[in-house]
């Protein structure tokens, strides 16, 4: 076993030793089961300790570890002391026919991109820029839990949720969000709605 960062380790059968490494084992067990960002509450709750410190460092060790192996995984430290364990982005299009079946089709995740960039956005206004199609787009995006819709006047007004954020791995701070979303989205986008997000 080799040394963990900034800890000499003297043997690896001693109690601490094995402690260590299972407390590690179950922070990447629980961010590869996951799927989507953890927060440092939920990483304690897992390896059962109150110390935020001891999990930040430890998730930051295992960070780091994934970062020295040659490996297709990795996990990104996030906004909000969050962290989340995905595949590399240069696998991702070698195996993505492998993937099981997506959560969005590209035009629910224009609509998505388009009120997320926008939000808070009355739903006129999505439908003016996306089409009477976005009435299905919404009722799914609704039902998957990544929008809300509450009404205003004569229409709805329509915000992402905080599971949308956990699942694409944003940020929960709406202007950090935007720009994330800026990059992650700008392929998906028709020229027209790009000119709008601007």
């Amino acid at each position: 076993m080799k040394e963990r960062i900034g800890q000499a380790l003297p043997n690896e059968s001693s109690p601490e030793i094995r402690d260590h490494a299972m407390r590690l084992a179950l922070i990447e067990a629980a961010l590869y089961v996951a799927g989507k960002p953890l927060d440092l509450k939920t990483l304690a709750s897992i390896i059962r300790t109150r110390s935020k410190r001891l999990v930040l460092q430890l998730a930051r060790t295992l960070k780091q570890e994934y970062e020295d192996r040659s490996t297709s995984l990795q996990i990104l430290e996030l906004q909000d002391e969050r962290f989340v364990m995905q595949l590399k982005a240069d696998f991702s299009p070698k195996v993505q026919r492998l993937a099981t079946r997506p959560l969005l089709t590209t035009g629910p995740l224009k609509t998505l991109s388009y009120i997320a960039y926008r939000q808070p956005v009355p739903q006129k206004q999505v439908l003016a820029v996306r089409g009477n199609h976005i009435y299905n787009h919404l009722k799914q995006l609704e039902q998957l839990g990544l929008i809300s819709r509450e009404p205003q006047g004569r229409t709805r007004i329509i915000r992402t949720t905080r599971f949308f954020a956990d699942y694409f791995g944003l940020s929960h701070d709406s202007r950090v969000m935007k720009r994330q979303l800026k990059k992650k989205f700008s392929r998906l986008l028709k020229p027209d709605i790009e000119l709008n997000m601007q």
